[in-house]
């Protein structure tokens, strides 16, 4: 069985951090195979980690072990944990709601309690910062390297694992309402939590004009009719479209160039989206 540690951070990769955590898992097993998910998220960002997760997550093989840290909190109260998800994947993360979304849309078969002051990489107890290194890249590397080390740590309740809220896109006279809850970060796209069944069911077809509204609490900061395209090449370079990201949601871009940037519009459940068919 293969040994697979991928690990996500908001460390970036300027310094040792990365390397650091990549080197403690080959020190508990050299076999591992270690691969990063991403080290960009914006630094704090939670949410942000969440979502990553339950973006990759599926693409993985069962048992795969992922480390998320992101970790406003650490060397405080907040506890650590292990998880097994309901499709036979492990997390490694603080619990301060990273797990949010697996928990909702994936489901948790089981958590356990990581002790910081015991299982920790040897001899480093005199360090409070560095939990990804010493806490969760180092108990991820023991899961991974045997998984029967999972069941070696303390039970802890699924029931209280710390979730974030997420919203859910809903539909009302006809427009349906969302989220921007991430970008597709290098291309600047807005990725919705509006799903595509739900264009489907209110009548949506590729090809058709709709129009769009983009809000910062009660703040219009966009309004278009744009086309519902397949694809980036159904509009000229410059011009806004709307399309099926790869989680099948809705996303609005630019062919090549940034809506975020050009269009100053973020994330999170401040910023929300109408969509509206024209007939």
């Amino acid at each position: 069985m293969s040994k697979l540690l991928v690990i996500q951070s908001d460390f970036g990769l300027a310094d040792g951090a990365v390397s650091a955590m990549h080197g403690v898992a080959n020190i508990v097993d050299p076999s591992i195979k270690v691969d990063d998910l991403t080290h960009d998220i914006k630094p704090y960002n939670i949410f942000e980690a969440s979502y990553r997760l339950i973006q990759t997550i599926r693409y993985w093989p069962e048992n795969t072990v992922f480390v998320s840290v992101v970790d406003p909190g650490v060397g405080s109260e907040r506890k650590s944990i292990a998880v097994k998800t309901a499709t036979g994947h492990f997390v490694i993360t603080p619990d301060n709601g990273t797990l949010s979304h697996i928990k909702k849309y994936i489901g948790i078969e089981s958590a356990k309690i990581i002790d910081e002051k015991n299982n920790r990489l040897p001899f480093s107890e005199k360090s409070h910062t560095f939990h990804g290194r010493d806490v969760y890249s180092y108990n991820g590397a023991k899961i991974a390297s045997d998984k029967a080390y999972y069941e070696t740590l303390e039970d802890f309740d699924v029931d209280n694992i710390e979730t974030l809220e997420i919203k859910e896109a809903y539909v009302e006279n006809g427009t349906i309402h969302g989220t921007v809850d991430i970008l597709d970060i290098r291309f600047g796209s807005l990725w919705t939590n509006i799903p595509q069944e739900m264009l489907e069911e209110n009548g949506f077809n590729t090809g058709d004009a709709i129009k769009i509204k983009i809000y910062h609490d009660d703040t219009k900061k966009y309004e278009n009719q744009i086309i519902y395209g397949h694809s980036f090449s159904d509009v000229k370079q410059g011009e806004v479209i709307a399309y099926i990201n790869s989680l099948i949601n809705l996303g609005i871009a630019i062919n090549q160039s940034n809506f975020s940037e050009t269009y100053q519009i973020g994330t999170g459940s401040s910023w929300t989206i109408e969509v509206e068919k024209i007939n």
